[in-house]
């Protein structure tokens, strides 16, 4: 495992929020590594069988253009992020049309 600053990771992580509000989704996915896990209370909603867990880049683009297609207008709002040299914890809430907005 490669082992960054939380400068640095807290500096993608910026760039991960920009690209995902944009929905970029090419950006998005270029910030993980082939091998990234991604965890989201609504990856287990949608597909409970993952554990909420997606695993890989092409596993992540599927997620993500698909989560683009169904709300054009997702977008999130960070609350907190929290860096160290290992991982990038970040608790936003999720504005989607339609929907009450959800703190994650």
């Amino acid at each position: 495992m490669r082992v960054m600053s939380a400068a640095k990771n807290r500096e993608i992580a910026k760039a991960w929020l920009r690209a995902f509000n944009a929905h970029d989704v090419d950006a998005l996915v270029a910030l993980y590594d082939e091998a990234a896990t991604h965890s989201s209370p609504k990856i287990r909603a949608l597909h409970p069988t993952t554990g909420g867990n997606l695993v890989g880049k092409p596993a992540l683009e599927k997620w993500w253009r698909d989560a683009n297609a169904r709300l054009p207008g997702l977008r999130y709002v960070e609350i907190a992020l929290t860096a160290d040299e290992h991982q990038v914890i970040i608790e936003y809430e999720r504005h989607a049309p339609n929907e009450p907005v959800m703190p994650v």
